[in-house]
């Protein structure tokens, strides 16, 4: 298992394909909602196990100077409560304090919550509804 910044064409496919899966397909959402306008200036990274195959996926976003905002986090299934998700936000982490960023905020799904709090997230508040069905609160970590 190791941690992969996508750069190739192929690698992206990959790494949308992933995100689409977990978080867009099971409610129904088209190919092309795993993507925004932020994607193109946004930090990268995926966890494969071999080949480039993603088993893991997430995006970190810089809202100004100070705040750092983790996205689109994805880990396969078959692959959940085996340290990928964990290896994820530590590469985020990183990334953010050498940017120098203060704090990381995310919207967490309810079910993910406690993955959150384990890494050292607390709940800001309840935030938003996704597809009138998926819960979802502001968390926030200060580095």
């Amino acid at each position: 298992m190791k941690v992969i910044l996508p750069k190739t064409k192929e690698d992206f496919e990959k790494y949308y394909d992933l995100r689409w899966r977990i978080l867009r397909k099971p409610w129904g959402q088209p190919r092309g909602s795993e993507k925004d306008e932020l994607d193109n200036t946004s930090y990268h990274v995926m966890v494969a196990e071999k080949e480039h195959n993603p088993i893991g996926v997430a995006r970190l976003q810089f809202n100004n100077d100070n705040e750092a905002q983790i996205r689109y986090m994805a880990v396969d299934e078959r692959h959940q409560r085996r340290g990928v998700g964990s290896l994820l936000l530590q590469t985020l982490e990183k990334f953010a304090r050498e940017k120098h960023a203060s704090y990381i905020i995310l919207h967490a799904r309810e079910p993910a919550v406690p993955f959150y709090q384990k890494h050292g997230y607390h709940i800001a508040g309840k935030s938003y509804l996704l597809f009138d069905s998926i819960q979802h609160f502001l968390m926030k970590k200060i580095l």
